[in-house]
């Protein structure tokens, strides 16, 4: 993500006012243990404690916050509904105003993917709004205009705000917007707290010796993204798929769009002094970060490359075995960025592997052309994913 960064700091006469918007739910679900799935992808190397096997344990505890919520049926919290009906909020207007403000910064930044999510339900789209704003605005502290001034006290802050908002004290009305949905929906806050991370990282760390720590950094920085998500998009009610194993499909989509940002940002990283590629698969092409800083395409650079678009795919194809399993009027979005994010690959193979100076992009006509498409994908019925 990157682009301006929009703060929408509440006036002070309204804090008080905020912190009665957000209704509190029961106490969390204590972590259930899970036989283990496969993993979502065999390019990763498995040490004694692999970052696939570190990151999967925040999948295995956000399967069990959602195995906690279809327990509770008989509670019947249609989340679609009862929202609307809600008399305990003081303050309604000011916080629709907020579901508002992150629909408007989603369609302004996001505009094919804000498309798809006017299809969902009015509750989950606005969930989703909240959730995307929070995602960006988190973004662009390390990646924003004003990325040189931050220092990692000023994440330790962000973190502390995300405690406070978990816990209904939003700080500005965006805030106030994910306190609501975070209240309403079984999402943990560690996927959260886990992209926090990935910025540190962004502070510290210019360089991944091998993939193990690509992973774990795509993983903070894209694939909770996921985590995050499915819990609002929700899975359909047909799918005879694991919970784990459509958490596993959104991690992987969120891994396959980073590393796809990765390879379209190569020459620009490199100019920033960063290279996200991991080192020992250069040097086994024979390459190393001299030659990304000379930014000369040669037969061993695109040898490179095809190594990495073929490993990024893998991930695509791992993801779109889940997107059927998510709840119906969710899956056209998911479908939309998937397809488009694919093209970017497709879009460097054009460009001979010239990621230096060309940058690959999927242009308006294919864009349009692609969302009928992802319609289409979106009316299928689940998959046999298990």
């Amino acid at each position: 993500m990157a682009g301006v960064l929009l703060w929408v700091v509440c006036p002070k006469g309204n804090a008080t006012a905020l912190l009665s918007l957000i209704p509190r739910s029961g106490s969390k679900p204590k972590k259930r243990s899970f036989n283990r799935v496969s993993a979502i992808s065999s390019a990763v190397a498995n040490p004694a404690r692999s970052s696939e096997q570190r990151v999967y344990d925040v999948v295995l505890k956000q399967a069990a916050l959602v195995r906690e919520q279809r327990g509770r049926r008989a509670l019947d919290l249609d989340l679609d509904k009862t929202s609307e009906k809600a008399d305990g909020f003081t303050d309604w207007d000011l916080l629709n105003e907020a579901y508002d403000r992150c629909g408007e910064v989603c369609a302004e930044y996001a505009k094919t993917f804000y498309l798809g999510t006017l299809l969902m339900t009015p509750e989950r789209r606005r969930a989703v709004w909240a959730i995307y704003v929070w995602c960006r605005r988190t973004d662009e502290l390390v990646d924003g205009p004003n990325a040189t001034h931050i220092t990692p006290r000023a994440l330790d802050r962000w973190e502390r705000r995300l405690d406070d908002l978990f816990e209904g004290r939003p700080y500005d009305m965006l805030d106030a917007a994910l306190s609501d949905t975070v209240s309403k929906y079984p999402v943990d806050i560690q996927p959260f707290k886990d992209m926090i991370e990935g910025m540190r990282l962004d502070l510290r760390k210019s360089r991944y010796m091998n993939f193990d720590e690509l992973y774990l950094y795509c993983y903070y920085v894209a694939g909770t993204v996921g985590l995050m998500s499915v819990p609002v998009m929700g899975i359909a009610p047909e799918s005879k798929a694991s919970v784990e194993s459509v958490y596993n499909a959104a991690l992987a989509l969120g891994i396959a769009n980073q590393l796809t940002n990765i390879l379209r940002d190569v020459g620009e990283d490199a100019r920033r002094g960063r290279v996200y590629l991991p080192q020992d698969e250069l040097a086994r092409f024979g390459l190393s970060d001299d030659d990304i800083f000379r930014g000369q395409v040669t037969d061993r650079w695109r040898n490179f490359m095809k190594d990495q678009i073929k490993r990024a795919r893998m991930f695509f194809d791992e993801a779109e075995k889940g997107v059927s399993e998510l709840n119906s009027a969710s899956r056209w979005p998911v479908w939309a960025s998937l397809l488009l994010y694919r093209q970017i690959l497709d879009a460097i193979e054009e460009n001979d592997y010239n990621n230096f100076s060309k940058r690959a992009y999927v242009g308006k006509v294919k864009k349009f052309a692609s969302l009928p498409v992802a319609y289409g994908r979106a009316l299928m019925a689940t998959s046999k994913l298990i």
